[in-house]
């Protein structure tokens, strides 16, 4: 294809995700988003996933048609949410184009240390870290990010997308915090897993050591951010779709009391609650108290950890993953919060039937009746040699969520 037709290609994508995104049914998905996480009554709990590593799957790159490096990445992206459109559960997409504000960070390395990851060999792209921190004295020389906005490369990057798709999708610069707030998944890669079980017990202060630098550029981060005026709202798309937090801000005047914000603990899923408090939750308190609501949990299992989520003085929404016990979490948290309630990905994708998964949603969905929640199927990695498995999975989780409405 000529530049002129990668051009028309993507701009007809554009046209259908707008068409989709202003569409009354895209409405419908968001009213139900917003009435859940506003702890009010949907007309059924909404039901989404995350397609995650299957993408390859659902898109492997010889389905792209672009060879220009910009166009075939925006092509993948209008394709992924088209895709995503088919698959059949409440993914929301909105009737603009984001592109981040470009931030620049004063170092190579974001805590000063390279963080290597080693390929392995599984055909699924298996992987792990090679921490730098192997030695007490390599501590000193973990040190704090500063990022500057570069305001020439954004508007660099407003110009190309607008004159792109700006008749189609308006162009809106987006801002929000530079470093991800999962201090364990930080803590990792610096100093690994393994290590950083037996610190607990052998150098604890090691880890409230490193702990309290995390906190320290994860806060210095959300200053810096916060101070050049350009945070943008993030309560849309798939999860915290909401009402505006804490009121509608004027443009410019955004602060992080109008945002989510949220976290979890997988990397200390196997730490007692004592220890995970001790080591990981206070930490993490002082970050998710700068914004308006927060969500907190992933993969883990907090069946005996959920008094201390409860503490998190601004929570909206506690995840209870597959191993999480959901009786104990329905019972603690009442109608005072929403539960995110996670399927197990493997029992969707590698079962032959979705005979058990119809009757784990069957009995869950009853015992959530009169509670606020969403049914979430997340890191997923395969589909397991059946391709049709996702939309399968959606049209009996709604089914489901309709029927226990």
């Amino acid at each position: 294809m000529t530049s002129q037709q990668e051009r028309e290609l993507v701009r007809d994508l554009a046209r259908r995700a707008a068409e989709l995104a202003r569409s009354e049914e895209y409405e419908r998905r968001r009213a139900r988003w917003r009435a859940v996480n506003g702890l009010r009554r949907p007309d059924r709990a909404p039901v989404w996933m995350r397609p995650a590593g299957v993408w390859s799957e659902l898109l492997p790159d010889s389905d792209l048609q672009c060879t220009d490096p910009y166009l075939r990445g925006v092509e993948r992206r209008l394709r992924m949410d088209l895709i995503h459109d088919d698959l059949g559960d409440d993914h929301i997409f909105e009737p603009w184009w984001e592109v981040p504000a470009v931030f620049e960070c004063d170092s190579q390395y974001l805590w000063g240390l390279p963080t290597q990851v080693l390929a392995e060999s599984t055909d699924l792209g298996g992987w792990r870290y090679d921490p730098p921190l192997k030695t007490p004295e390599d501590f000193d020389r973990v040190t704090v990010p500063t990022f500057t906005y570069n305001e020439q490369a954004t508007n660099e990057a407003l110009e190309r997308a607008d004159d792109l798709l700006g008749d189609i999708l308006p162009v809106r610069r987006t801002a929000g915090p530079q470093v991800h707030h999962i201090l364990g998944a930080h803590a990792d890669q610096l100093r690994g897993l393994g290590q950083m079980m037996l610190d607990l017990y052998v150098q604890p202060q090691l880890i409230h050591r490193l702990m309290a630098k995390l906190l320290e550029g994860c806060l210095r981060d959300l200053r810096q951010v916060e101070a050049t005026g350009l945070l943008t709202p993030n309560n849309h798309g798939g999860m915290q779709c909401s009402d505006p937090v804490n009121g509608e801000p004027a443009p410019g005047e955004v602060r992080l009391h109008h945002l989510w914000g949220g976290s979890n603990s997988q990397e200390f899923d196997e730490v007692s609650p004592a220890q995970w408090e001790e080591f990981l939750l206070n930490y993490q308190k002082p970050l998710l108290q700068q914004f308006g609501l927060t969500w907190y949990g992933c993969c883990e299992d907090l069946t005996h950890k959920i008094q201390g989520v409860l503490s998190i003085p601004n929570l909206r929404v506690f995840v209870c993953s597959a191993w999480t016990d959901l009786d104990k979490v329905i019972e603690a948290v009442g109608q005072r919060y929403c539960i995110m309630w996670r399927q197990s990905a493997a029992e969707v994708t590698l079962s032959s039937d979705l005979r058990k998964v119809e009757q784990h949603l069957d009995g869950g969905l009853r015992k959530l009746r009169g509670h606020y929640y969403q049914v979430v199927l997340r890191e997923l990695q395969t589909l397991g040699g059946h391709p049709r498995r996702l939309h399968e999975w959606a049209r009996l989780a709604i089914a489901k969520a309709e029927e226990h409405a």
